[in-house]
């Protein structure tokens, strides 16, 4: 650790993925889900980031390109009726991808709201931590 850095105190750094956009199954209805609709999510990943800070070595960090990879796989192979439903599979399954990741926030935005109303979207936002004391 540099000086510099032993001067401030620990803190959970941030990786944000912002507005990855997949097709997925969504919505209350059957019809809905009948066809893939544009969602859009954001990850904020909660990761002590200074070994990776002090080295450059992509070994000391959360790597977030398996992150893009298994929220795609998700979006895309899945099938929710909610968008809370969507984001709670999101965040178990980043928490599960790295014992390195102590939160995570995640945001799914729904393009086509179907409702005769005029709106960028619907969105929903959660934030889980990992469990302590295991």
């Amino acid at each position: 650790m540099s000086n510099l850095e032993s001067n401030y105190p620990t803190r959970m750094d941030r990786i944000s993925l912002s507005s990855m956009r997949y097709e997925g199954l969504l919505g209350a209805t059957e019809e809905e889900r009948l066809f893939p609709q544009m969602v859009e999510v954001d990850l904020v990943v909660e990761a002590d980031l200074s070994a990776a800070s002090s080295s450059d070595d992509l070994a000391d960090t959360v790597d977030y390109g398996p992150l893009v990879k298994l929220t795609e796989r998700i979006v895309e192979h899945g099938s929710f009726k909610l968008l809370e439903g969507l984001a709670g599979a999101l965040a178990a399954a980043v928490l599960e991808a790295s014992p390195a990741i102590s939160a995570v926030t995640v945001r799914v935005r729904k393009l086509a709201v179907p409702m005769d109303v005029s709106m960028d979207h619907a969105e929903v936002e959660i934030r889980r931590e990992r469990a302590t004391g295991n």
